[in-house]
């Protein structure tokens, strides 16, 4: 069914065709807010918030990318839960286990490849790029986690957080710059074969 259809269909009440537009985006809504959160659980709620966000405002959507209108859902919900988080301890970056230890990666990062160094590298990799979208202001870490890790075009990132596209290529372009800088800056936590190429770049 096409998502216009399934769109009438939800904002007349059909839990049906909204549950089919809550599978259709869910993933992607859920790895967006992971990069922004760096926390399983906590992107799991804002996700979960997100989802009843939409329901609730149905009625209000206009027309337009439906996605881009989630999208801008989900990020919103990242960001009243990163507020929050200001006001209360600090919580640990790394996701825990069911028994409260510290896992060294989340499951989902894990590589499939049968190599162990390319697994550890490449964890080391992630941990390092998380780290760093973690110092990014929230205006920088929203449009690098759509554009470069979720893939989503110039247009769809625009309408989701309501600036112009000029104004995403911009900032997009600032958050490349920052997070080369800190990648370069966090030489310890990279792979040894990318710590010399940033040296090699310096030289």
């Amino acid at each position: 069914m096409e998502e216009s259809l399934l769109i009438d269909k939800a904002i007349r009440g059909d839990l049906d065709a909204f549950n089919q537009l809550v599978l259709t985006y869910q993933d992607m809504a859920f790895n967006i807010a992971y990069r922004i959160m760096s926390d399983d659980a906590a992107a799991a709620d804002a996700t979960q918030d997100a989802v009843i966000s939409m329901y609730r405002k149905l009625d209000s959507y206009r027309g337009g990318s439906f996605k881009a209108w989630f999208l801008r859902i989900v990020t919103n919900a990242c960001y009243d839960e990163l507020r929050k988080r200001k006001r209360r301890p600090t919580i640990a970056l790394e996701p825990e286990t069911d028994d409260g230890d510290i896992m060294e990666s989340p499951e989902w990062l894990a590589d499939t490849s049968p190599s162990l160094e390319e697994k550890f590298m490449n964890a080391q990799l992630e941990k390092a790029i998380q780290n760093c979208l973690n110092n990014l202001d929230e205006k920088f870490k929203a449009v690098i986690v759509m554009v470069d890790i979720s893939g989503q075009d110039y247009e769809t990132v625009a309408d989701a957080i309501q600036t112009p596209v000029g104004t995403v290529k911009s900032r997009l372009s600032r958050a490349r710059l920052k997070m080369q800088e800190c990648l370069r800056r966090s030489g310890e936590l990279l792979p040894a074969k990318y710590r010399l190429n940033a040296e090699d770049d310096d030289a």
